[in-house]
């Protein structure tokens, strides 16, 4: 048995967690992943998982034990005990190939232009129709995407486009600073779950609430990130902010620091991230995006708590409690509780509000 745990998520829009947190409870198990269409009752010895598309993907997470280079080495190697295969082929499964893809540049931010509509119309010819959003079918099909038809938008229309999903971009920003959070986690804090209530209710029961589809929560949702959990709080839970102790917008060319207190409530692990505020995608060239309690070298107070420093430079000697920041822009710091516990829940234990130090 390997120290480390492997926090897997299996989206195919019918989002499921598994692992430890999951439907397997940290057995393993073979999970078969059924299309839209199928009608049959599934062969017995898998977890079925009932996809409402055909494309999907997966996100695979080792929860290490620590950063050294051993437990590096076992966790690959777990990952790599993995396999996918169709289910046509589960009596001589072919091998599963692995790719580093660590000096790959892969550009996760949405397009706000005309690739956005192509993506979309690329998703309409491909997908299903799901009921709940049949209400799209006609308003898609007047600005040209059409099941079985192709999108080919004249100069003008093309023009209409662009200036229409930059307008969406401008909405859905300001929802997102402004009214997307409406109360904070600590009362007179800065600290948010960067997912709408409604939208937890929805991930927990496929929207199965005939009286509510938050559609504006879905849409500022993913612009924050591609994934939800499905079970929220289960194996992780999440915490976001974009303002300091003060309430003002954090400005990459100021240095910050989080007080984080003793006794984090986590079985695993705790980490601290930051991202570029305006496309809430991790800020490019960076030496790293984040610190965690697992970082080499990382500094402790006497009283065990933790001071984590945001900025373009670190202070002296503070490199290995530094998450460095870009001073063109704003920012935003995700942070990640592997493994959460009651004290963060029933909140006997409080995250710190971010203190700007230079003024």
């Amino acid at each position: 048995m390997l120290h480390n745990r492997l926090d897997r998520r299996l989206l195919a829009d019918s989002n499921e967690d598994v692992g430890p947190a999951g439907v397997d409870k940290g057995n393993g198990g073979k999970y078969l992943i059924l299309p839209p269409d199928y009608k049959d009752k599934p062969p017995t010895g898998y977890i079925p998982l009932q996809a409402y598309n055909y494309e999907g993907y997966a996100l695979l997470r080792s929860i290490l034990k620590s950063n050294t280079e051993a437990d590096i080495a076992k966790a690959v190697a777990y990952g790599k005990q993995n396999k996918i295969y169709p289910l046509s082929q589960a009596a001589h499964p072919p091998e599963t190939q692995f790719f580093d893809a660590i000096d790959v540049v892969y550009d996760a931010t949405i397009p706000w232009d005309m690739r956005f509509f192509e993506s979309l119309n690329r998703i309409v010819q491909i997908e299903p129709w799901l009921t709940r959003d049949k209400a799209m079918i006609d308003q898609l099909k007047s600005i040209g995407i059409e099941k079985g038809k192709p999108f080919n938008p004249d100069a003008k229309a093309q023009n209409t486009l662009k200036a229409a999903v930059g307008e969406a971009h401008a909405w859905l920003a300001d929802k997102y600073e402004n009214s997307y959070f409406p109360l904070p986690y600590y009362e007179g804090g800065h600290w948010y779950v960067p997912v709408s209530s409604e939208v937890i209710e929805g991930l927990h029961t496929f929207y199965a609430n005939p009286d509510k589809y938050p559609v504006d929560e879905r849409g500022v949702a993913y612009t924050v990130g591609f994934f939800s959990a499905k079970h929220l709080g289960a194996g992780q839970f999440y915490l976001m902010t974009f303002k300091d102790k003060d309430g003002q917008n954090f400005d990459g060319a100021s240095t910050y620091r989080l007080n984080i207190p003793a006794n984090a409530p986590v079985t695993q692990y705790w980490s601290a991230t930051v991202y570029d505020c305006d496309t809430h995608a991790l800020i490019r060239n960076m030496q790293w995006p984040s610190r965690s309690s697992q970082t080499p070298g990382l500094q402790k107070n006497a009283d065990g708590s933790v001071d984590r420093y945001f900025g373009p430079k670190a202070p002296a000697g503070k490199e290995s409690n530094w998450v460095p920041t870009s001073a063109d822009g704003r920012f935003e710091v995700l942070f990640r509780f592997y493994g959460p516990q009651k004290p963060l829940f029933d909140k006997t234990w409080k995250l710190s509000d971010i203190e700007k130090m230079n003024r």
